[in-house]
C-alpha cells in the first residue's frame, strides 16, 4: 500500500473517530486533539500495519482507544450542573460561572461522518453522553465499541488487550450503569416544530407561550454557571429575569447538536450569547442545556454577531 493510499484510507475514518473520541471524553476540542494524535500514531506505524490481520478501521480504533484511555487517566468526569447538586429555587441567584469544573460540551452534528450520524446519532444524545461520563473509562470504551460501533467481543478484547470474558463482563456493568439513560429517537419532525415554536416565543419574549411548550418538570441548566432549575414555574421565573436583564429583541439561528435540535441565541445587542440544545418529549421541551463558552462557540463555528 502506498503512503498516499494509506493516508486516503485513514482519513476516511476521521469523522467517526471524532464522534468516538467525543463519546469517550465529552469534549469536542479534546476529541479533535486525540483524533489528530491517533492519525499521527497511525502514520508513524504505517509500515507495521498488516491488512491481513485487521481492517484499517479496526486497527485505527485500537489506536484511538488507547489514546483515549491514556487521556482519561486521572481526569474527573465531565458533568452538567444537574449532576452536581439539587436544583436552585431562586431565579435571582447570582450567575457566577465556575471555570474549574471540566464541563460536558455539546457535539456539532456536522462534524460527524454523515453515514455514522445517520445510523448511530442517537448514541450522541446529550443525556446519554452525560450518563456515560459516570462509567469507568474501560467500561465506556467497551460499551461504545460493542453497542454503538458493533465490533465483536473478540475484536474489542484485541483492541483493549484483554479477554472476551472481561469484555462481556464490562459490557454488562456498563449496560447496568446506563440503564434509564435517555436515548429517545432523533429526527422527529414534531420535535423540530416544538423548538420552532419555542424560538418564536423566545424572540417575542412571550413567557406565557414559552411555559406552554414545557413539560411540567422541565429542566434548564447553563454551564459554566453551576445552577439549574426544574419545573415550569422556576424555568419561567428565570426567563423573566433574562428578559428583564437583557431586554427584548433576541434572535435565534437553528443548528443541531448531539442529534438534537439546537439554536445559537443572539442577545438584543446582536452579540452571540449562548448555544441552546433541546430535548423534546411528547411534543414538549423536557430539557434545555444552555452553553455559554468560547470553546463551544468555536467548535460550532458560530458567528459572534448577527
Amino acid at each position: 500500500m502506498t503512503d498516499t493510499t494509506f493516508q486516503t484510507r485513514v482519513e476516511q475514518h476521521r469523522g467517526e473517530l471524532l464522534a468516538y473520541c467525543y463519546r469517550m471524553l465529552g469534549s469536542v476540542h479534546e476529541a479533535e486533539d486525540l483524533v489528530q494524535d491517533t492519525m499521527l500514531r497511525a502514520w508513524n506505524a504505517r509500515e507495521r500495519y498488516d491488512e491481513h490481520k485487521a481492517s484499517i478501521r479496526t486497527w485505527l480504533y485500537r489506536i484511538a482507544t488507547n489514546v483515549c484511555l491514556t487521556a482519561l487517566e486521572g481526569k474527573a468526569r465531565r458533568p452538567l450542573p444537574s449532576g452536581l447538586g439539587p436544583p436552585s429555587t431562586d431565579p435571582q441567584t447570582p450567575l457566577v460561572p465556575d471555570f474549574e469544573v471540566p464541563w460536558l460540551e455539546p457535539f456539532p452534528d456536522w462534524k460527524a461522518d454523515p453515514a455514522d450520524l445517520a445510523v448511530r446519532r442517537d448514541s450522541l444524545r446529550l443525556a446519554l453522553i452525560t450518563a456515560m461520563q459516570a462509567l469507568p473509562a474501560r467500561q465506556r470504551a467497551v460499551w461504545v465499541l460493542r453497542e454503538v460501533l458493533e465490533f465483536s467481543a473478540a475484536e474489542v478484547a484485541e483492541q483493549l488487550g484483554t479477554t472476551v470474558a472481561s469484555v462481556n463482563s464490562a459490557l454488562q456493568r456498563a449496560r447496568a450503569g446506563l440503564d434509564g439513560a435517555e436515548v429517545a429517537p432523533s429526527g422527529d419532525p414534531a420535535a423540530l416544530r416544538t423548538v420552532e415554536a419555542y424560538v418564536r416565543a423566545f424572540e417575542a419574549a412571550d413567557v406565557g407561550a414559552l411555559v406552554g411548550l414545557l413539560t411540567e418538570d422541565a429542566i434548564l441548566e447553563m454551564p459554566p454557571v453551576p445552577l439549574w432549575y426544574r419545573g415550569r414555574d422556576d424555568y419561567a421565573a428565570f426567563l423573566r429575569r433574562v428578559f428583564a436583564m437583557r431586554g427584548e429583541g433576541w434572535r435565534m439561528t437553528p443548528t443541531a447538536a448531539n442529534g438534537q435540535p439546537a439554536v445559537a441565541a443572539y442577545a438584543p445587542d446582536g452579540r452571540l450569547h449562548t448555544l441552546q440544545v433541546f430535548t423534546v418529549a411528547d411534543g414538549l421541551i423536557a430539557h434545555t442545556a444552555v452553553f455559554q463558552s468560547p470553546t463551544v462557540f468555536t467548535a460550532f463555528d458560530l458567528p459572534l454577531t448577527c
